[in-house]
């Protein structure tokens, strides 16, 4: 439910080019200040991973990302470790925070509501 609400004002938001151009720099700031990228986290690093969708989704990652995905997140446990943050050369720019694990995520719905259509299916 929250993530089509999310999905339709972002639409909304993409779709007026002055109304995304005022928000694009507050959102910007306001991903620096969470602090993820500090210790070289990507943002969907920070997925639940206790979501079936999601565990079926990163079962499906190629070995590469699924690799650089688990480097990311014992560097950012051993950051958080030692109350440390990783050097200014090392964090994340808003360039590399590309979204990997979404089109995964997106696959496993499409199938979800798919398996749910042929079960709902009535034979006449």
């Amino acid at each position: 439910m929250t993530s089509k609400i999310v999905d339709r004002c972002a639409k909304y938001i993409f779709a007026r080019p002055r109304l995304f151009n005022f928000l694009k720099p507050i959102a910007a700031k306001y991903s620096d200040l969470k602090g993820y990228r500090k210790l070289g986290l990507l943002y969907e690093d920070l997925y639940r991973e206790e979501s079936p969708t999601v565990q079926l989704a990163l079962k499906r990652l190629p070995p590469k990302l699924a690799y650089d995905r688990a480097f990311r997140i014992r560097r950012a446990l051993q950051c958080s470790m030692t109350h440390t943050i990783l050097p200014k050369e090392e964090w994340i720019t808003s360039d590399e925070d590309v979204p990997y694990l979404s089109p995964y995520i997106e696959e496993v719905e499409k199938e979800q509501e798919e398996r749910k259509m042929f079960d709902a299916m009535v034979r006449k």
